[in-house]
């Protein structure tokens, strides 16, 4: 077989592994999903009229505060969801599983593809399903056109791959699975600091620049201008810039740590 058969052959293999543990034990995931569904019905129905109110002409109006935050709470989801696979990849390294598969006759890249597409597999079907609550709640895209649908799923993979990479990285360096929890949790903490809930032009001007210059304004400021016609600006080459740089980092760092402590 060619190389590149060999690494489609144990990539899929490492693939159907990582399927069979997230179906074998939801538990985390479920976790991990429950916290931006919790927060989109906290701020809809205890805070929606006090925030819609902030944020528009003075009215409340529960409706517009729904299609406002439901981008942002997308964007949370994939935050949250890929915290599993630095927990995964942790316990994998803690219970030496991935130094017996470096003895093994297989590609080693293949390791972490499983990982990084079981991932982002998990990761949209939890964005399926927080959007289906959005929907029943009230989420409306009527304006959106078929080519926008098609850029918002694709932004929404392409930063969950990112994300993903990024947490394999925090995986490897973590010594064990809750110590990988712990450092990726400001992947859970930086949607709050970001336009998520309110606009970033609306809080304090020495906080501004903290809620602009991340990864997740200009991602979530895309996808809502995609799904409600919003003015996008630049904000659709930094979400891809973010996504690109992070998901080259995230490979970097993962590369470097397996061949590190292959040594």
């Amino acid at each position: 077989m060619s190389t590149f058969s060999l690494a489609v052959r144990d990539s899929s293999t490492m693939l159907r592994r990582n399927l069979l543990h997230a179906r074998r034990y939801p538990s985390l995931t479920l976790n991990l999903l429950l916290t931006p569904v919790m927060l989109l019905l906290l701020f809809v129905y205890i805070f929606g009229d006090v925030m819609s109110a902030g944020i528009g002409d003075g009215g409340a109006d529960r409706s517009e505060y729904i299609a406002y935050i439901v981008p942002g709470i997308l964007l949370m989801t994939i935050g949250s969801t890929v915290i599993g696979a630095a927990v995964s990849v942790a316990t994998d390294m803690n219970e030496g599983i991935i130094a017996r598969f470096r003895t093994m006759a297989i590609h080693r890249g293949s390791v972490f593809i499983g990982h990084v597409v079981g991932s982002v597999l998990q990761v949209l079907a939890s964005l399926v399903l927080v959007g289906a609550v959005g929907v029943a709640i009230g989420f409306r895209s009527t304006d959106a056109t078929a080519l926008e649908w098609l850029a918002a799923f694709g932004l929404l993979a392409l930063f969950a791959l990112a994300l993903t990479w990024i947490a394999v990285g925090m995986g490897m360096a973590s010594p064990n699975a809750e110590a990988a929890g712990n450092m990726a949790m400001p992947l859970i903490l930086l949607p709050l600091i970001s336009s998520a809930f309110i606009p970033a032009d609306t809080m304090p001007g020495w906080f501004q620049p903290i809620a602009e210059y991340q990864p997740f304004t200009p991602a979530i400021e895309t996808l809502r201008g995609l799904l409600l016609g919003t003015e996008i600006g630049h904000n659709g080459w930094l979400a891809v810039a973010w996504c690109l740089g992070l998901a080259a980092l995230g490979y970097w760092w993962s590369a470097s740590q397996f061949n590190r402590d292959a040594k």
